[in-house]
């Protein structure tokens, strides 16, 4: 029988933790849900004790999510411990994830303790830990930069007081393919009741080497593998899920290991976490960027025809490229029924009022654009099934601008109540001059810091798609919209993000309100 490698997926935990990043509890249910569709085993959902708005997340994915354990992670404190195995109890599987550092730097500058000590506070805590559940993950943070005796002897104590899985962390990006095999083996080697755990990693993407760390520390005999949907995460990111996944399915031959991952669900899962991010993909991203399964060689390109295993390693409908990358094509008189079967093909499982928003929006663009293919239809459903509450709505924008005249915005918005507002601004632009009429109407403080835009398709009938980051209140939220006209596409993109930022505050009210 082939063993099998859990993949353990921290996307809610230390991907939002990647700079810019602010994902609702909306946002994370929508990544859990779709998490669990791929088939990950462990979700991360977050860090509990770290804010009520976390714990509330954390709680929320636990008790709603079936198919994938959920685990939280916990400081080495019994507050932190206690505040875990609240959120994740309500879970079938639940899981708690006490992280201590282990490296004389972390020890001596940033915990300011002996290592003696660090021994008894990571021992203490995962039997606290284990009091609670029997499923208990230690990770000796910055391992690859510690003593390595330190390690094994931490990794000792764990085990026996309760630690089921043993997290060897590269933190800082550090080490390197080999040298984190052999620590791998050593640990397998000199931690005498090694065999009551797994052993797992999590390797961060420095000096681009996490993924193969990663593989390289399963060849070596690691059961679990710690990564993050399109490699996001601190500084320069976590081992991809996407690429460990395919690399152990492409070469089972050399690994000999497989993974519970359901493949034809990366691309939806990557595009996904993608738009509630707001963390663009590169086009040359492996697996899942836009130019991973294109060809331009001449040469290249005859022997794709000829037979595509010449220069293609995949497949790319095993990792849920639609139709091998966009060939299927709808129009204005396609109907309903065609639209839903090749949303189902694509992997969105809509409700009928879902269904009946994006079919509408559908139809507008196909008004306007004469051949619609996967990409258009995934920009729809990005731009319109946002589970967010829509304060207000975006009902009317017209622009005057030249290269002889003052930029001039006209907005007209549905507010809350139901009443119309209308105002108008100039600006040093015509985007410019729509935000400053849409904040004249909102009246929310708010920060314009990123302004992305990028072509959905090809063709001078393009949809356009508008990605940006508005910082308020502390907290930053990001908007997205389409259009075939970038100035509606950045008005929609506005409005989704000051959405978000008013929703949030209303949360926010209500729970002061009601606080005794």
């Amino acid at each position: 029988m082939v063993d099998k490698v859990l993949i353990f997926d921290t996307t809610l935990r230390d991907g939002e933790q990647s700079p810019g990043v602010a994902l609702t509890t909306s946002d994370k249910m929508e990544i859990a849900h779709q998490l669990e569709k791929l088939g990950v085993d462990i979700i991360e959902a977050g860090f509990p004790k770290t804010s009520p708005g976390d714990f509330e997340a954390v709680q929320a994915i636990a008790r709603e999510i079936k198919g994938s354990q959920i685990a939280g992670l916990a400081h080495a404190n019994p507050e932190a411990v206690d505040a875990c195995w609240d959120a994740v109890k309500v879970g079938v599987a639940p899981r708690i994830h006490v992280f201590l550092s282990s490296s004389d730097i972390h020890i001596m500058h940033q915990l300011a303790k002996d290592k003696e000590t660090v021994l008894e506070m990571a021992r203490a805590m995962v039997a606290r830990a284990a009091g609670y559940c029997s499923d208990v993950e230690f990770s000796p943070m910055d391992a690859t930069r510690s003593d390595r005796e330190y390690v094994y002897w931490m990794l000792e104590q764990v085990i026996a007081a309760g630690a089921t899985t043993v997290n060897i962390p590269d933190t800082v990006g550090y080490t390197t393919p080999g040298e984190f095999a052999e620590f791998i083996t050593d640990i397998r080697n000199k931690v005498p009741n090694i065999d009551k755990a797994r052993i797992s990693v999590h390797c961060h993407n420095d000096l681009g080497l996490a993924v193969a760390n990663s593989l390289a520390a399963v060849k070596a005999g690691a059961r679990q593998v710690e990564t993050c949907i399109n490699g996001i995460g601190e500084r320069a990111g976590n081992a991809a899920l996407e690429e460990v996944v395919m690399a152990i399915k492409t070469r089972r031959d050399y690994l000999g290991v497989e993974t519970n991952i359901k493949t034809q669900e990366l691309y939806r899962t990557s595009r996904l976490v993608s738009d509630l991010t707001g963390m663009s993909i590169q086009p040359n991203k492996a697996i899942v960027g836009s130019n991973a399964v294109r060809h331009q060689s001449g040469i290249h390109q005859d022997g794709v025809l000829k037979m595509r295993e010449t220069y293609e390693i995949m497949d790319a409908k095993d990792i849920g490229l639609p139709s091998g990358g966009g060939e299927i094509v709808l129009g204005k008189v396609s109907g309903r029924h065609g639209f839903k079967a090749r949303l189902e093909e694509l992997g969105y499982d809509l409700t009928e009022e879902e269904l009946s928003r994006a079919f509408m929006a559908f139809k507008e663009l196909a008004d306007k654009k004469a051949e619609i293919d996967d990409r258009d239809l995934e920009a729809i459903v990005a731009d319109k099934l946002r589970t967010m509450e829509e304060v207000y709505r975006l009902d009317f924008v017209q622009v005057a601008c030249g290269d002889h005249a003052q930029p001039t915005a006209t907005v007209r918005l549905v507010a809350p109540d139901g009443s119309i507002k209308a105002d108008a601004a100039l600006g040093t632009g015509p985007v410019d001059a729509v935000y400053r009429a849409i904040n004249r109407i909102v009246q929310v403080d708010n920060e314009l810091t990123e302004f992305h835009v990028k072509s959905v398709t090809e063709g001078i009938d393009a949809q356009g798609e508008v990605t940006i980051r508005v910082e308020g209140n502390g907290r930053s939220y990001v908007g997205r919209g389409a259009d075939t006209d970038i100035i509606v596409a950045s008005a929609k993109a506005y409005m989704n993000a000051l959405n978000r930022m008013l929703s949030v505050e209303k949360r926010q009210d209500a729970e002061v309100r009601t606080s005794p």
